[in-house]
């Protein structure tokens, strides 16, 4: 998100964008919003944000990607996309099916790159005004939310709330069952009445999908615009399930909400429940089965009735956590005793578990068929991958043991042959940033394999709702907060292939990054894994080796601009990167250790 809000910055949008969210909260609708959406500004964020995306690599039914837009000047993008909405008819959907864990085939829509590239465009600019309509407790697929704070909500509500009754509900296909008219209401009524923005989307709907045809409902998974839109069709169930108690207007106004819904309790019939979603995966909290079974049953026909969406029977349920786990986001929920009360209880639901079984299993025989550095850094990111999203679990360290049991023998078998099984000895700086216990492991290739067993829980936090991107106060929280963000690129960094390096290089690397706290040491903004480069401070060329004190993090713009040598090239970065004085004195000697002419 923060390499997001500098791209905002990049293109003058950030204000832009903070009005948009700031007008909607004091009650303003939009009539005028396409001249925003095709402004050059607006389309050049929009290229730049793709670009960086894996998945602008996947090719349409056109068989293009963003490799074909690359080529293009900043003028020709504007004028193909300006061009294309002036009668816009979207290309084709391409369809192709991903494995489910249970067995079963995920259908996702890919559209052509300029449609994504469309797509992309409405997003910036309907985001915001979304986003200051969504209800607190929604969190997929929004900016800086995550599964873990939907979980921690839960937790919350079992912990003080003493509430210990959840209504699971299923909706039968949420993405492909969405119905069109109601959602373009939802749309006019969030205040997005620009008619002909309205139009494009309604298109953008109706985008036929290869081998299927024109759709009557729905949005396709893999579309840049569906998770947003997604959310807004669901908008509508949090705030009429929080208008029914956590919202609910009383004449008299309390000070503390815990004092209205004591009096709530005592002198209504309403039922007590709160919602806590992920994208279509919702739960309504309750404090007894009564309220919880009122609940079941109007939320089942407010899904009908109000948003033409169906449950399925055989997987909605209502759970007594005192008794049953409930399972969510890949944990697993229950109320266990302690002393006088109950408290959360998380741990990992059991496909997860073999799940994660069978893809370490594939991993080592990776390692044992091809026993190289690479591999085995792509086994550390696995392992490290799951234990930073299931850490948060209160159970996790019996869990991870158990684990770690059932797979010791099978990775013992295999990895004997190609490697040796010791305490680490010299281990990188991130294996000792990460791993303090000292177990005995594998190394192969040099490599030592992550313990999976060497973990453990991490306090589940909840959501700040000052969080956000579209006020300034927010972004200050955004460029403060980055700790957490670092271990989730250092995941990424692993698995990252950078061939005709050493190993001295690959651990040097991380651990500069680590070191760093994933900052470029020029500008010292924040990097995502995909935007980082290591630099040579004195070049290999002239003596310079892999060392962990000549590698430098950098973003890649700045890296390019250190060894640029057109003039063009050089004066295109420094306004790209709005390079500042001290900024360049720190390039120029860098340039000139490199034995280039100074900027």
């Amino acid at each position: 998100m923060q390499t997001n809000v500098r791209y905002w910055d990049y293109y003058g949008m950030t204000d832009t964008f903070t009005d948009l969210y700031d007008k909607v909260k004091e009650g303003t609708n939009f009539n005028r919003l396409y001249d925003l959406i095709t402004s050059d500004e607006n389309i050049l964020l929009a290229y730049r944000t793709i670009k960086t995306n894996k998945g602008s690599y996947t090719k349409g039914v056109d068989g293009r990607t963003i490799d074909n837009l690359k080529t293009k000047s900043s003028n020709e993008i504007v004028d193909e996309v300006k061009r294309i909405l002036s009668n816009y008819q979207p290309k084709k959907v391409r369809r192709v099916y991903i494995p489910k864990p249970n067995g079963d085939k995920r259908p996702l829509g890919i559209p052509a790159i300029m449609d994504r590239l469309i797509q992309q465009c409405f997003k910036q600019v309907l985001e915001p005004i979304a986003e200051a309509k969504f209800f607190d407790h929604s969190y997929g697929f929004r900016p800086l939310r995550s599964t873990h704070h939907a979980v921690a909500k839960i937790q919350t509500f079992i912990n003080r709330g003493n509430l210990h009754y959840v209504v699971d509900v299923d909706i039968k296909s949420f993405f492909d069952n969405i119905n069109h008219n109601v959602l373009m209401k939802q749309l006019w009524n969030i205040g997005i009445r620009d008619r002909k923005v309205l139009k494009i989307i309604a298109k953008m709907l109706k985008a036929e999908i290869e081998g299927y045809g024109i759709p009557t409902k729905g949005t396709p998974q893999g579309g840049i615009l569906s998770p947003l839109l997604a959310n807004i069709a669901l908008n509508d169930l949090d705030h009429w399930v929080a208008g029914q108690w956590e919202y609910f207007e009383t004449r008299y106004k309390y000070s503390q909400n815990y004092t209205k819904y004591e009096h709530l309790r005592k002198n209504s019939n309403l039922k007590e429940g709160y919602i806590v979603r992920y994208a279509d995966d919702f739960k309504i909290i309750c404090r007894d089965y009564e309220s919880a079974q009122k609940w079941f049953h109007a939320v089942k026909l407010y899904l009908k009735d109000r948003l033409k969406l169906d449950i399925s029977e055989e997987k909605s349920q209502i759970i007594n956590l005192r008794k049953k786990k409930s399972e969510f986001l890949g944990f697993t929920i229950q109320a266990k005793a302690k002393y006088d009360k109950h408290i959360a209880q998380t741990g990992l639901i059991e496909k997860k578990k073999e799940d994660i079984k069978k893809k370490y299993k594939e991993h080592v025989k990776r390692v044992q068929k091809s026993p190289t550095a690479q591999n085995m850094r792509l086994f550390n990111s696995f392992i490290l991958g799951i234990q930073n999203y299931f850490k948060k679990a209160t159970q996790i360290n019996p869990v991870f043991s158990r684990l770690n049991f059932d797979l010791s023998m099978t990775t013992f078998n295999r990895l004997k042959v190609v490697g040796v099984y010791e305490k680490p000895k010299s281990p990188s700086k991130v294996y000792e940033k990460f791993y303090k216990n000292n177990l005995r492991t594998h190394r192969v290739a040099g490599v030592y394999l992550y313990p999976l067993a060497d973990i453990q829980h991490s306090n589940n936090l909840n959501f700040s709702q000052k969080l956000t991107p579209y006020t300034k106060e927010g972004r200050e929280i955004i460029h403060k907060n980055l700790k957490n963000e670092v271990n989730i690129e250092i995941q990424k960094l692993l698995g990252s292939n950078i061939p005709d390096r050493s190993i001295e290089y690959n651990d040097n690397r991380l651990s500069r990054y680590s070191m760093k706290n994933g900052k470029c040491e020029i500008t010292k903004e924040f990097i995502y894994a995909e935007d980082v480069h290591c630099h040579h401070y004195l070049p290999k060329s002239l003596g310079g080796t892999d060392e962990f004190k000549n590698l430098r993090i950098l973003h890649k713009d700045v890296h390019r601009l250190i060894h640029a040598t057109k003039s063009e090239t050089i004066k295109r970065l420094i306004e790209l990167l709005r390079i500042q004085d001290d900024e360049l004195k720190k390039i120029n000697q860098y340039r000139k250790v490199c034995n280039l002419e100074l900027i």
